[in-house]
């Protein structure tokens, strides 16, 4: 989970300045947390403390009201709501890593998944979306290679992993959609040779760059193990008390350092 949340504060300042290259400082000043990193560690308070899911989403929004969210689900979180509005956006898989650290079989995660996803994503490709991240995290940290992981996700998720990096990045624009994102960002992970590298290459397509970012991050971080020291000290040092805490207590609880 610290991999997903790292993956979004570095991608955070190209999310409306994009690059195209995989050279660029990896912690600038302008790297902050976003609602990626707000909401996943939403759902990491809901697993650790056994919280209702809407209204951690709700409190956590809330107290950090100016993250970034989409427009939807800032109106939906904002008002008195509790039903989903089918949404097919990558919020439902930018949010849902520490699903796939927390739980012990796959049937699991994929049923969390679903849960973390539907209360807000509920179309189809929402829910597919989440649950292929968080496939793709617990195969990775349960020992499975990067080729028994493609083939489950292409299987299962019927996503396209196929296409390089290289030959997605010239075409690739901005997309917010699960479909148009989540492929893209397990292929960036895919093709990495370590943790750093899988960021970069989210980043280096230029589209919403903090979310794949986040996507690829925590897979990368599930299958790679720890995280060099100086990431980890570059996201504490960026995350608010309250977030550092919970942040702190569920990688403790479910060892994802």
């Amino acid at each position: 989970m610290l991999g997903a949340i790292a993956g979004d504060i570095i991608g955070s300042r190209f999310e409306w300045n994009p690059t195209k290259t995989t050279d660029f400082e990896l912690f600038h000043s302008d790297c902050r947390f976003t609602d990626d990193s707000v909401l996943t560690l939403a759902v990491a308070d809901h697993i650790f403390l056994g919280s209702d899911l809407i209204d951690t989403f709700k409190e956590y929004f809330n107290q950090y009201p100016n993250a970034g969210y989409g427009e939807r689900f800032m109106q939906w979180a904002s008002s008195p709501s509790r039903e989903p509005y089918n949404s097919f956006g990558n919020g439902s898989a930018m949010r849902v890593s520490p699903v796939g650290f927390a739980f012990d079989s796959l049937d699991t995660v994929l049923e969390k998944a679903r849960a973390t996803a539907e209360v807000t994503h509920d179309h189809p490709e929402g829910v597919k979306g989440a649950q292929a991240t968080a496939a793709a995290i617990f195969l990775a940290r349960t020992g499975n290679s990067k080729q028994e992981i493609k083939r489950f996700i292409e299987t299962q998720f019927q996503y396209d992993l196929n296409q390089s990096i290289d030959a997605l990045r010239p075409q690739y624009t901005f997309d917010v959609t699960c479909q148009g994102s989540v492929p893209q960002a397990i292929t960036a992970f895919l093709e990495s040779e370590n943790f750093e590298d899988a960021v970069r290459k989210a980043v280096s397509l230029g589209g919403d760059s903090d979310t794949q970012a986040c996507i690829a991050g925590g897979i990368a971080h599930a299958f790679y193990g720890k995280l060099p020291d100086i990431i980890s000290a570059e996201v504490h040092s960026r995350l608010e008390v309250p977030l550092r805490q919970i942040l702190t207590l569920f990688c403790d609880r479910f060892s994802c350092r």
